[in-house]
């Protein structure tokens, strides 16, 4: 199991339409989470920075990304979401976050 976090900035004026579609995601994206071999998947907003935190249990991570990517329902749900927020790093959207410590 390898665990990863990363952030990206919510836009203010999306944030209460960001936090209402996260109540009732749709079945079919947490599906494809699942399938993408994602456990313990969590987003966590502290002013307008949303932490993303995850557990990923399968052996290919690249790959399965990849078919996350590729899936038709998890573009949708992206086509809605991406617009509310904004990357903090060019070339990449979500800012991967070291891990500095980690205790079991």
């Amino acid at each position: 199991m390898r665990r990863y976090a990363s952030v990206v900035r919510l836009k203010p004026e999306h944030r209460e339409e960001y936090l209402r579609i996260h109540k009732e995601v749709w079945p079919s994206v947490e599906d494809m989470i699942t399938r993408a071999n994602i456990r313990n998947y969590s987003i966590y907003l502290h002013g307008d920075l949303l932490f993303a935190y995850l557990e990923y249990v399968g052996e290919d991570y690249e790959a399965d990304m990849a078919a996350m990517a590729a899936d038709p329902e998890t573009q949708r749900w992206w086509k809605i979401t991406d617009p509310m927020q904004e990357s903090l790093t060019e070339g990449t959207w979500w800012t991967p976050i070291p891990e500095v410590y980690h205790i079991d």
